[in-house]
């Protein structure tokens, strides 16, 4: 149904001194810090193979044969492109007697920010979701679990074992989680925390954990560790979509992680219809998100 004067009954008089309520500043692409781009031109989903590798090299005797392993395919994650797409139409009539500016123009603002917003909340749903046993990655677990299944070896956690909310000691501990993962074969790897992902609830708290010069809270003059060893060089990230105001995220480096993964940009198109006049206006891309390698983030639910 195309928005008509009727919508606009103001905004054909003389007398208005504006016309707000669109212009409101545009924030910067939150959902670019949770995870990381990636573009797929041909296909209507792209899946993801873990790979797993060797074990320990043991040491062979003098005169024995030398022993043989077997690398494996693991899980496979599996991503199917969804389609976004938002319109609205407008009369001729309405377009042309309007007295403050192009409706057309005003709504066109709007609908860009209607088609970010959704990206916005997509992408933190990830971890909005991620304790949920609802929301499975490739290897049939919740991105943030105690129990990851892996090919040798126990289940391996990339969560706090007792949930906390964030404080020095909890990140502390948290980044010692990352330092010492293993692969899916139990040989270290080399990760590294990059940031801080949280709710606004926290700016405050992280602000004071990664930034003091001493302990956080405590009265002996300590090093802040966590600062002086630079761990976390991204700092801390603040979304707005996180909606549980205690879970508090850490962003690593590892390689296949959390993705958002572009099959079509954004288009936006504005058609007039021949018979009727209305203008009509829509906004349209294909994307999906979701993760591969779940050591790409670790995360605590708060207490």
């Amino acid at each position: 149904m195309a928005l008509t004067r009727a919508q606009f009954k103001k905004q054909l008089q003389d007398g208005l001194n504006t016309v707000f309520g669109l212009e409101t500043r545009r924030h910067p692409e939150q959902w670019r810090q949770i995870v990381d781009v990636e573009t797929e031109n041909r296909k209507a989903y792209v899946e993801d193979q873990m790979m797993t590798g060797f074990g320990a090299a043991p040491v062979k005797a003098e005169g024995a044969g030398v022993t043989y392993d077997t690398a494996t395919e693991s899980y496979t994650a599996r991503y199917v492109f969804e389609t976004i797409a938002l319109a609205f139409a407008i009369t001729e009539e309405a377009e042309e007697d309007v007295l403050y500016g192009s409706i057309g123009a005003r709504l066109s603002r709007a609908l860009a920010t209607s088609m970010m917003h959704t990206k916005e909340v997509k992408v933190a749903n990830l971890l909005n979701n991620g304790f949920s046993t609802s929301f499975l990655g490739g290897d049939g677990a919740a991105l943030f679990s105690t129990a990851h299944p892996v090919t040798q070896g126990a289940n391996q956690s990339n969560t706090l074992s007792t949930a906390a909310d964030l404080s020095e000691t909890s990140l502390e501990d948290m980044l010692v989680n990352i330092d010492t993962a293993l692969d899916d074969r139990g040989i270290p790897v080399f990760i590294t925390a990059q940031k801080l992902i949280i709710p606004p609830q926290l700016r405050f708290v992280a602000q004071r954990i990664l930034f003091s010069n001493g302990r956080v809270d405590v009265a002996t003059n300590d090093l802040n560790a966590i600062k002086s060893l630079d761990m976390l060089k991204g700092g801390a990230a603040v979304i707005q979509r996180l909606t549980d105001p205690d879970a508090w995220f850490v962003k690593t480096d590892c390689q296949d992680g959390l993705k958002h993964i572009v099959r079509i940009p954004r288009k936006t198109q504005m058609l007039g219809d021949f018979e009727s006049g209305n203008l009509r206006y829509k906004a349209r891309e294909r994307y999906i998100q979701g993760w591969s390698n779940w050591r790409g983030a670790f995360g605590a639910p708060g207490s």
